[in-house]
């Protein structure tokens, strides 16, 4: 049998199995102070337009920073988020529900060099890539 000669025991169906077909678990991808913080965060507040900074039971601080993203990226665009991401959040970012885009840094002081690098890039008719914006009285994606 073809199964048998691949290592498949019939008694013991489980063994050696694979196990890992489809997309990894979402929580191994979590930045190391969200996976610290899990289920405990106080509160957050937003600290300009499209900046935000979640607090937690811990002291631990999340900073994010939220830029309109398109429903449609080319792969050119993808490489370009996540280039930023790679230099500013350690890799970290995330896409919300209305595609926009969320760059998280754990230091106050990595903010503005990450919204001086967003603000910086733009296509070449003139407009933002990263509009920075959409958290309270701001226009969302």
């Amino acid at each position: 049998m073809a199964f048998i000669s691949s290592g498949y025991n019939p008694d013991k169906p489980m063994e050696n199995r694979i196990t890992d077909i489809g997309p990894q678990k979402y929580d191994k991808f979590y930045p190391p102070v969200i996976a610290k913080n899990k289920g405990k965060w106080l509160y957050h507040e937003i600290i300009k337009p499209g900046v935000l900074v979640h607090v937690a039971e811990s002291g631990d601080e999340v900073y994010t920073v939220r830029c309109g993203g398109a429903r449609v990226m080319s792969v050119t665009h993808i490489r370009e988020i996540c280039e930023i991401a790679d230099k500013h959040c350690d890799g970290h970012l995330r896409f919300t529900t209305r595609n926009n885009i969320e760059f998280m840094v754990d230091d106050k002081s990595k903010v503005d060099p990450l919204i001086k690098v967003l603000e910086s890039r733009k296509f070449d008719g003139g407009s933002f890539k990263f509009p920075i914006g959409g958290t309270g009285a701001g226009v969302t994606n």
